[in-house]
């Protein structure tokens, strides 16, 4: 694959049913009938968190906690990113928080917002919810809910366009890294 070769692995359609089955598997568990929080992790969890909650809210007639978690503070690869702050909707005390985030890769960004989270509170637990799992893990860390295992090498890079409202354009594709 050259530098201006990219694949599309995932189309808008697809996507959008597997959000569609990832908000029914979050349901699933008895602990999550009592509701669970929501919270994608800042910028690449942000759209899939949302059309999740709008699924489950669709599914059970009841919107769910939605929040935006910023793990800048966190990271341990000196990377600085303007994001914006944290939107936590309610405290996580005793409740099932529900990780979200786009592609699980090292494990690095998710260890960050476990420390984010365990700031805030003490939740009852603490799940992942992943559009796309590309496996290399650096971590010992792995999803509760996975959209898509997909097979990569570290010279490639998964790229996820997804909106926070469905559209043509949605998609996963395959790149080689810049």
């Amino acid at each position: 694959m050259n530098t201006t070769e990219r694949k599309v692995l995932i189309g808008a359609s697809e996507l959008e049913r597997m959000i569609a089955r990832l908000a029914q598997e979050i349901l699933e568990p008895e602990e999550s009938q009592n509701g669970v929080v929501l919270l994608g992790v800042r910028r690449g969890g942000e759209a899939p968190a949302a059309r999740i909650a709008r699924e489950i809210a669709r599914a059970t007639g009841h919107q769910p906690s939605l929040g935006f978690i910023n793990i800048s503070l966190y990271r341990d690869d000196r990377v600085v990113h303007e994001l914006p702050e944290s939107q936590i909707p309610v405290d996580v005390d005793g409740r099932i928080v529900v990780l979200v985030d786009d592609v699980l890769y090292t494990g690095r960004t998710i260890r960050s917002a476990l420390d984010a989270v365990t700031d805030l509170g003490r939740p009852a637990a603490i799940r992942l919810c992943v559009l796309i799992d590309r496996g290399l893990r650096e971590l010992p860390i792995q999803p509760d809910y996975v959209g898509r295992k997909i097979s990569s090498k570290r010279g490639e890079r998964i790229e996820v366009r997804l909106g926070v409202e469905p559209s043509s354009d949605d998609e996963v594709a395959v790149a080689d890294a810049p």
